[in-house]
């Protein structure tokens, strides 16, 4: 006896289109057909699919995208673990982050390539396998919120938990935003290991840290001879991350000509290596994270729309440190665990006035910032306690002695700055890389600051 074929709905009133689906994807799966919303919410009493592919123009308004939402709604009102796959002529502009927002799994736009389809309703059965195989887990009580790592028991990240797990479910790609320092990669790497792509690598690549003339290379990768100085051949990030997630920070610093051909592989699912003709196809997740607007750098013509538009499906916000309440204190206290243990004194605690001053500081630096105080203090620390001293936070960085927010934010950056360059005798690629920045971004706040080089 053979084994029962997985069952897939397909909603579309294109008759033509979906007896093209029917025939392509049939050998795989159990078809199910319906041309409006009553037919869809029919076949899902009735023959309970694991997975839905919806076209969100639906009669009686076809050009618009209401009745497939309405119909997305009220699939998961019905059978929250039936996996909806989204296919539409609506811009994706538009209509894509609302159908991700209202439940579904992914979004694609017609025409549809027969493999990347293949693959999203592949990586939509597994989800729905496991999804019926894992019992609900117990609930636990908690005194910290932790999420993957994460520590944050304010509203803004529990908000942003509840969030990234269900993009987590999706292959939806992922803009994440937000000031440096704030855990944008370690929310990307939540996202990978919540994924269908979690047996897969997660390849991050700091796109600012890269000279322009070679970031095209490191992501690509290219054949041997291709130009001056490849001496053999080099699989790119891109290629590296195949089955896996692609995490592209500060992606708001790629250059146009480098956004054009990410563009070109985000639509087209495969690469050319720098100086190769062979189109190698590429399966992997694409997440993205930037602390520039870029909005606004659009409107400058730094960054192109449709790239952002492909990149930024779902945003995801990390709220800066000073605006997330207690959880600063939740966090010195975890970080402090760690560290003195490190340090090799794990008596280790803060004072009531270090405590008053971590909770009232401003942190341009975010978690970052916290968790290097925190460090460095362990370390320094004589006795027993780390009082506001050992934190190394001076009068002129705390922000109720600047008159603005920025004025703050420009003498905490001078004194790190100046401390990273003593530290390391003004060798500026060792003072950038203990920042965390890169060389050229060192030399624009050096020259911002007027700081002598």
């Amino acid at each position: 006896m053979k084994p029962t074929k997985p069952t897939l709905l397909i909603v579309e009133d294109n008759e033509e289109f979906r007896e093209l689906m029917r025939e392509n994807l049939s050998s795989d799966y159990q078809i199910l057909q319906a041309g409006n919303k009553e037919g869809a919410l029919k076949a899902l009493r009735r023959d309970h699919p694991e997975v839905v592919v919806l076209d969100l123009g639906l009669p009686p308004s076809p050009n618009l995208a209401d009745q497939g939402i309405e119909t997305l709604d009220e699939i998961k009102r019905r059978s929250p673990k039936t996996k909806v796959v989204i296919i539409s002529g609506q811009g994706a502009q538009e209509a894509g982050p609302e159908a991700i927002e209202h439940g579904a799994y992914d979004f694609l736009t017609k025409p549809v390539d027969s493999v990347v389809l293949r693959n999203v309703l592949s990586r939509c059965f597994y989800i729905a396998d496991l999804d019926r195989m894992t019992p609900p887990s117990p609930k636990k009580r908690n005194t910290v919120e932790s999420y993957e790592g994460i520590i944050g028991e304010c509203d803004q990240m529990r908000s942003l938990f509840k969030l990234t797990g269900k993009v987590a479910k999706t292959d939806a790609p992922v803009m994440i935003l937000g000031e440096s320092g704030t855990g944008k990669e370690m929310i990307a790497k939540a996202i990978h290991n919540r994924s269908a792509f979690a047996e897969g690598p997660f390849i991050p690549i700091n796109c600012s840290a890269i000279p322009e003339n070679l970031l095209e290379s490191e992501l690509f990768g290219h054949e041997r001879g291709s130009f001056t100085g490849a001496d053999q051949k080099k699989v790119g990030k891109i290629e590296q991350a195949q089955g896996g997630t692609l995490f592209l920070d500060e992606i708001g610093d790629v250059p146009l000509n480098v956004q054009v051909k990410l563009l070109r592989f985000l639509q087209e699912k495969y690469i050319e290596r720098v100086g190769g003709t062979a189109q190698i196809p590429i399966s992997t997740r694409i997440l993205a994270a930037t602390n520039v607007d870029l909005k606004k750098a659009i409107s400058e013509g730094k960054f192109r729309e449709d790239f952002y538009f492909r990149l930024a499906v779902v945003e995801l916000e990390m709220p800066p440190l000073r605006e997330r309440g207690q959880d600063v204190i939740c966090l010195a206290k975890s970080f402090l665990d760690k560290y003195s243990v490190e340090a090799g004194n794990p008596k280790l605690k803060l004072s009531s006035e270090a405590l008053t001053l971590i909770e009232t500081y401003s942190w341009v630096g975010n978690v970052r910032e916290l968790q290097n105080r925190i460090r460095r203090a362990a370390i320094l620390a004589e006795n027993d306690e780390i009082g506001p001293e050992d934190l190394q936070i001076t009068p002129s960085e705390n922000p109720v002695h600047c008159s603005t927010l920025k004025e703050a934010k420009e003498n905490l950056e001078r004194d790190m700055i100046t401390a990273a360059l003593k530290k390391h005798r003004k060798n500026i690629t060792a003072a950038a890389a203990d920042l965390g920045i890169s060389r050229p971004t060192f030399y624009e706040m050096m020259d911002r600051l007027s700081i002598d080089r």
